[in-house]
């Protein structure tokens, strides 16, 4: 009568343990498999400016690289940045040197869920070089750059130009997409595009100025410029679509007869993707097998 009393208990711990290890398998890698799955976030990035200039000094016995970028900021996480100042040291007889001054120089990079997109905003700027501490190599008055990529919209980039620009001293007139060269003798040569854009089906681009620079004032050889600079530069990559961050999986259950062998990747691998619940399901049976064993024995005696 004991006998009986334990071991009925015994066979349903056993079915009960089974049932959990199998039934526990596919949840816990189900769970593995979405701690592991990211949306695909989207991008942007805005700077006001950034040079590539070598400065040589000294009839190039000393060579300076001028490499400076001004409220450079980027996300995902949004950012904004506003100084008004960009200097760079040793360059001028050991004191500082103002690359540029503004009374606006904002740099914004915002990124959400459904949209990216970065803007700069450039008012009242004075660019300098070394060699030109009393002539600007560009002024202008106000430029903008837009770069919004939105999820399943066609990207978008823009730059806009308000007031005068001055280049070496010379007023100049620009072209949108177009490019303007200035040469002043004794001074130096700039070359600027304006308004420089370009998109892809996620992405896009927009610089409000972009400057090559060869500047030898008087051909003195006391410092030559020359080099590139990027003035408003903003940019973007699209969040991907909701629906395809999450998108379920449609392909079609790959059904069997029951009872036939499932050799699929065994032969690589030596177990398939039901490997996990067997062993689980084997284990349980075992401890719980071991269990009732012990608990009929206790009874007899």
């Amino acid at each position: 009568m004991n006998g009986t009393d334990f071991r009925m208990p015994a066979r349903r711990l056993a079915t009960v343990a089974t049932a959990t290890a199998l039934a526990a398998g596919p949840a816990a890698l189900a769970g593995a498999a979405s701690a592991h799955a990211t949306p695909d976030q989207g991008r942007a990035s805005a700077v006001v400016l950034r040079t590539g200039l070598d400065v040589s000094l000294l009839d190039k016995t000393v060579n300076v690289p001028l490499a400076v970028a001004l409220n450079e900021v980027q996300a995902p996480q949004s950012a904004q940045k506003a100084a008004l100042t960009a200097r760079l040291d040793g360059v001028d007889g050991g004191q500082p040197f103002n690359v540029l001054r503004a009374d606006v120089a904002d740099a914004k990079a915002t990124v959400t869920a459904e949209k990216a997109e970065g803007y700069t905003n450039l008012a009242h700027a004075r660019l300098h070089v070394p060699g030109l501490p009393l002539l600007s190599l560009v002024e202008l008055g106000t430029v903008t750059s837009k770069a919004t990529c939105e999820a399943g919209k066609p990207p978008v980039a823009a730059s806009n130009l308000l007031g005068a620009v001055t280049v070496l001293g010379k007023k100049v007139t620009l072209t949108v997409g177009g490019t303007t060269e200035v040469k002043v003798p004794g001074v130096g040569e700039v070359r600027l595009d304006f308004s420089k854009t370009e998109t892809t089906t996620r992405t896009a681009a927009a610089t409000a100025l972009e400057l090559a620079v060869t500047v030898n004032p008087l051909n003195l050889n006391v410092a030559e410029v020359t080099g590139t600079l990027t003035l408003a530069k903003a940019t973007c990559e699209a969040p991907a679509p909701a629906q395809q961050q999450s998108a379920p999986s449609t392909a079609p259950a790959d059904v069997k007869p029951q009872g036939a062998p499932d050799d699929t990747g065994l032969a690589a691998t030596g177990g398939s993707s039901t490997t996990p619940y067997l062993v689980g399901g084997a284990i349980a049976l075992v401890v719980a097998g071991g269990g009732a064993v012990a608990l009929a024995r206790r009874g007899r005696s």
